[in-house]
């Protein structure tokens, strides 16, 4: 059996219906749940991640979409992130897997499921290749069309820690502070400073830095999630 048609298969008959309407209140979301809550949908899908199960990578990429796609409940939107996250495929996290991600990130348009991707695939390929990947993500944090795609862009680098490139992290920030589109938007402002916030945690004063020298165009949201562990 396919991945998809295992995870499928798999989420038939499971999950609480009472639950499931609470976690697509919630969300807000238009697709409704199964009703699992995380570690059971990650003990479901763990056994249908076997290793070996794809060896090609076209097939790996049409899966994703075709559960991202065709989704009839959002626990199939999670499997696919669960398989592009796979450690069995990490070596095809690279450029070319970012027009993917994308068109995930723009259809998905909701935080549960951005910030995985973001955090996670986008952060993997940013830091495995600089030079092709830096680009693409300072496009994302001018896109015109999307508010996603700019948090995308924001917290790319999460996980980077003393990797992270601070002159690209200050460059997606500052476009955002007050973009008349999208530079008031709560996910925009949120987004900035938790990168902040949690750059903070590797070097605070390039974080006290930035905060100065932007106050003035800081909201007040994101200059408090960005002093929120830091003393004042």
């Amino acid at each position: 059996m396919t991945y998809v048609g295992a995870v499928r298969a798999a989420l038939a008959g499971v999950g609480d219906p009472a639950r499931a309407a609470q976690q697509q209140a919630y969300m807000k979301s238009e697709l409704p749940f199964v009703g699992l809550g995380s570690p059971a949908l990650k003990a479901l899908l763990r056994p249908l991640l076997v290793e070996d199960r794809f060896a090609d990578r076209a097939q790996w990429e049409a899966a994703v979409l075709e559960l991202w796609e065709d989704a009839e409940h959002r626990e199939e939107w999670y499997a696919a992130i669960a398989l592009v996250r796979h450690r069995a495929y990490r070596a095809w996290l690279d450029p070319d897997l970012l027009p993917l991600l994308e068109q995930l990130v723009r259809t998905g348009a909701w935080w549960d499921v951005v910030d995985e991707i973001a955090a996670h695939p986008v952060g993997q390929v940013l830091l495995d290749h600089r030079a092709a990947a830096t680009p693409v993500v300072e496009a994302w944090s001018v896109d015109a069309d999307s508010l996603w795609v700019r948090r995308t862009a924001m917290l790319a680098q999460l996980r980077h820690r003393e990797q992270t490139d601070t002159d690209l992290l200050e460059r997606v920030l500052v476009a955002n502070l007050d973009d008349t589109a999208y530079g008031r938007e709560f996910f925009v402002r949120k987004a900035l400073g938790w990168a902040l916030r949690q750059h903070a945690r590797t070097d605070p004063e390039w974080v006290r830095t930035f905060v100065r020298t932007h106050n003035d165009r800081l909201s007040g949201l994101s200059r408090r999630e960005a002093l929120k562990h830091l003393a004042s």
